[in-house]
C-alpha cells in the first residue's frame, strides 16, 4: 500500500492521547494485545479488571488517565507534522492518513449503499492508558472503537510489540492499515444498529459477538476494495495510490494471527470455540476477503451467514 507524495492531509481527526471521558458503555474490538491475557480469553465487552488489566478498576468507571503528558505532547506534535510522504514510512502518519482514507470511503460508500450519512469517528493515539467513555483504556487490551464516544483508542506499540512480536502477524503498513479499518467498521456498525449483536449474545463460535467481528473484518475489506479509486475532498486523487497482491496476502496473514482459535493454540494448545468472541482465524481470513472482493455492505452480512 502506497500513499501518494504530494497533497493535503488532514490530521484533525486524530489527537496525541486527549478526548474520552467519564462515562457507561463497552469498548468494541479490544482484546487481540496482552498476550498473556489473551491467553486466557479473547476480550469482547468483558470488563479488564476480571482478567487482570488495567488496574481492576471495571471498565464502566470511567478511571484512568490519559498516559503521560510527554508522551501525549509528542504524538500531537508527531500528528501535527504529518505529510501523505511520511505516511508511507512513519506509523504515527500512516494512521493519520488511514483515518482520512477511511473518511473518504465511507463517506460516499455508507450512504450509496445504505442511504444513511457518515460521521467520522476520532482517533486517539495514547501510551499506556487513557480515560474514554467506555472507561478506562489500557494498552494491554489491543486497538479498540468506543460507541459511547464514538472514538478509536489506539497504542502505536501494539503493532511491533504484540501483533508481529506475540501473535505472529505481518509487520507490513498494509496489516497496520487493515486494524484500524476494523476497528471503524465498528464505527459503521453502531451507525447502523448492528454493534448490539456483541452483547446480547457475546460468546461462541457463531455468537453475536463473532458475528459483529467479522463484520468488522468484511467492512475492512471494503475499504480496501475502494481505497486506491476513491477521490479525496475536492477531487483530488485518491489518498491511497496502490494496493498490491502482496499486500493482501499481509492483510490475511494478520487477520489468520488474530483468530480465537490461532491465540488459544499460543497459550494453551486447547481449541474451544465456545470460548471465542472474534472468530477463528479461516473465518477472519474469509470475511476480509469477501468485503474485499465484493465492496458491498450487503455481502457483509454475517448475521444471516452460515457459520
Amino acid at each position: 500500500m502506497t500513499f501518494r507524495n504530494s497533497g493535503n492531509l488532514d490530521t484533525s481527526g486524530v489527537s496525541g492521547g486527549g478526548g474520552g471521558g467519564r462515562g457507561r458503555g463497552v469498548a468494541i474490538g479490544g482484546g487481540v494485545g496482552g498476550i498473556l491475557v489473551v491467553l486466557v480469553a479473547v476480550v469482547l465487552g468483558v470488563d479488564p479488571s476480571q482478567l487482570g488489566v488495567g488496574g481492576g478498576t471495571g471498565y464502566d468507571t470511567g478511571y484512568g488517565s490519559t498516559g503521560t503528558d510527554a508522551s501525549a505532547q509528542a504524538y500531537q506534535e508527531q500528528i501535527d507534522g504529518c505529510t501523505l510522504a511520511a505516511a508511507n514510512t512513519d506509523t504515527i502518519c500512516r494512521v493519520v492518513a488511514t483515518t482520512e482514507s477511511l473518511e473518504d470511503v465511507w463517506t460516499v460508500q455508507l450512504p450509496e449503499q445504505t442511504g444513511m450519512q457518515y460521521t467520522q469517528p476520532h482517533t486517539n493515539v495514547f501510551s499506556g492508558r487513557i480515560s474514554t467513555g467506555c472507561g478506562q483504556g489500557t494498552s494491554e487490551t489491543g486497538p479498540f472503537y468506543c460507541p459511547s464516544d464514538n472514538e478509536v483508542y489506539l497504542d502505536p506499540t501494539f503493532f511491533d510489540e504484540v501483533l508481529v512480536g506475540q501473535l505472529g502477524g505481518s509487520d507490513s503498513p498494509a496489516s497496520q492499515m487493515y486494524v484500524l479499518a476494523h476497528e471503524f467498521g465498528h464505527h459503521v456498525q453502531t451507525l447502523l444498529g448492528d454493534i448490539r449483536h456483541s452483547q446480547t449474545d457475546p460468546r461462541g463460535a457463531s455468537s453475536g459477538a463473532v458475528r459483529v467481528e467479522l463484520q468488522a473484518d468484511c467492512y475492512a475489506g471494503l475499504w480496501a476494495h475502494y481505497a486506491t479509486t476513491t477521490p479525496a475532498p475536492g477531487g483530488e486523487a485518491p489518498l491511497l495510490e496502490s494496493l498490491t497482491s502482496p499486500d493482501v496476502d499481509t492483510i490475511v496473514q494478520t487477520a489468520e494471527a488474530i483468530g480465537d482459535d490461532h491465540i488459544q493454540n499460543l497459550g494453551s494448545g486447547r481449541i474451544d470455540p465456545s470460548a471465542w468472541t472474534h472468530g477463528s482465524s479461516e473465518m477472519r481470513r474469509q470475511w476480509f476477503i469477501t468485503g474485499y472482493q465484493n465492496g458491498s455492505v450487503r455481502s457483509c452480512d454475517t448475521f444471516s451467514a452460515q457459520l
